[in-house]
């Protein structure tokens, strides 16, 4: 299994669905097998939602750093 495509697959559906956010947040072992479809043995799950937790924090602060630039050239 690629970990690093589970985690882009995961991130793309997370973005795009509120009530994933909401649930990766509370429990995102469980999210995440949803999303994937499979259940995974822990130490695979662990890396990918680690993988996808740092992606969207990466994604959040990619998006404020652009809300600021555009913010200043006003």
């Amino acid at each position: 299994m690629d970990v690093k495509e589970q985690i882009k697959k995961a991130v793309d559906k997370i973005t795009k669905d509120k009530n994933l956010q909401e649930q990766f947040q509370k429990e995102p072992v469980k999210a995440l097998e949803g999303i994937l479809g499979v259940d995974l043995p822990d130490d695979v799950i662990n890396q990918v939602v680690e993988g996808v937790k740092a992606k969207l924090t990466v994604d959040k602060v990619s998006d404020t750093v652009d809300a600021l630039k555009g913010f200043l050239k006003k």
